[in-house]
């Protein structure tokens, strides 16, 4: 009791010298902001920093080239070698059309969205343990661009399949 008539004489005094006691409390969540004027020289540097950073992932996601890789027949079947490194390398591979694929993908990035491959349009899923190569077989059938990419899809590659 003691302590709400202190707490009351408080807002008491601060109102009787003009201040607004909601807005003076340090826990009230709805008092005012008051803006704290920048100099120049870090709004620009604010903002050329972002722009770099849009940029940056920009030329991440859109920009880098494709590295593109033939298969090479080995017994009948077409093979690749991809590496799983920070994303998909080679990121485009060119096959034959009704001849068999052996993708072999060899993982060393630890980043858990690079767990797993899928090739959807060929019903593929597939675990990549880090520091092996996984295997995967498929016989494509009509011409085009079937993608594969990570469990999350964040990480693209292309399966370009051409006639003979």
């Amino acid at each position: 009791m003691k302590v709400a008539a202190v707490l009351v004489g408080t807002m008491i005094s601060i109102a009787q010298m003009g201040g607004d006691p909601m807005k003076m409390s340090p826990s009230n969540p709805n008092r005012s902001f008051q803006p704290i004027e920048q100099p120049l020289p870090v709004k620009v540097g604010v903002v050329l920093g972002g722009l770099t950073l849009v940029g940056a992932e920009l030329w991440w996601f859109l920009g880098r080239k494709q590295q593109k890789q033939q298969a090479t027949q080995t017994n009948g079947v077409q093979e690749v070698l991809i590496t799983v490194d920070g994303g998909y390398r080679p990121d485009r591979v060119v096959v034959v059309v009704n001849e068999p694929v052996r993708l072999a993908f060899h993982r060393s990035d630890r980043n858990a969205c690079l767990d797993e491959v899928l090739i959807p349009d060929f019903g593929i899923s597939s675990r990549l343990p880090v520091g092996q190569t996984t295997t995967v077989e498929f016989t494509p059938t009509k011409v085009g661009e079937y993608a594969f990419t990570c469990g999350m899809r964040m990480f693209r590659g292309v399966i370009e399949v051409k006639a003979t």
